[in-house]
This record gives C-alpha cells, sequence and structure tokens, in this order.
C-alpha cells in the first residue's frame, strides 16, 4: 500500500449490514475478511484482503452513536504529510471539516472533510 502524499491509499466501507456487504464483495472480486477489535470496546474492523494484500476496510455504523441512519457508503483516504495543515488549507479553500482531527493509536492522524461540492474525503498521516 502507497501512503504518498496526495495519493488515494485507503477505503472504507461502511454499513448497518456487514455481514451482507462482505458476502457480496466476497463473490464479486473475491475478498476475505479478518475482523480486529477497534480501541476502547468501539466495535470490530474488518479488513478485507485480495489474496494477502488490504484492500479495504469495514465497519458497522450501528457501532457509532448517530450513524445509524447514515446510508451504506465507501469512504476514500488520501495521504497527507500534515493533517491538521491540511484541515486549515481545506477550511481556507471553502471545504468544511465534518470530523476534526484526532489520533488513532498505531494506525495515525485523521480527519474527515467535504469539499466545496459536498464530497466527503478523509485524510491521513499513517503512522510510521
Amino acid at each position: 500500500m502507497t501512503t504518498q502524499t496526495g495519493t488515494f491509499f485507503w477505503m472504507e466501507h461502511y454499513s448497518s449490514d456487514l455481514k451482507a456487504a462482505q458476502a457480496f464483495y466476497e463473490k464479486t472480486v473475491g475478498w476475505t475478511f479478518e475482523a480486529v477489535p477497534m480501541p476502547e470496546g468501539a466495535g470490530e474492523y474488518v479488513i478485507a484482503r485480495a489474496g494477502e494484500t488490504m484492500v479495504a476496510g469495514f465497519v458497522n455504523t450501528g457501532d457509532f452513536p448517530g450513524m445509524d441512519e447514515v446510508p451504506s457508503h465507501w469512504l476514500s483516504y488520501i495521504a497527507v504529510d500534515d493533517v491538521d495543515g491540511f484541515v486549515k488549507a481545506a477550511q481556507d479553500a471553502g471545504g468544511t471539516i465534518t470530523k476534526s482531527a484526532f489520533d488513532i493509536p498505531g494506525v495515525g492522524r485523521m480527519a474527515v472533510t467535504l469539499d466545496v461540492t459536498g464530497a466527503v474525503v478523509a485524510v491521513m498521516k499513517p503512522s510510521e
């Protein structure tokens, strides 16, 4: 997985029915899945693999307060060198921050934004 600054490097699928989503991608593209616990008992994070390569994460929207009505969707991640700098630049350029910068231990620092057209994108500086 490349984490070159400015490139898309990760995707997450959010759904209230992870079993159905996993079955769909297993049947259509042959992915396998491995569930791992999220920090602080926030449910499970499911890693999708194409062979041995991690290709995406799957998240149950029911594990997060206020997300149970959110429709299923994919979230794209762009690698950045400075999440806080990106947040400021995004706001200066007319974007909206929907999830302020925060750290995920052992994973990296991230934020979620809307660009000026309303498209959602996450940015992350992965941990070393």
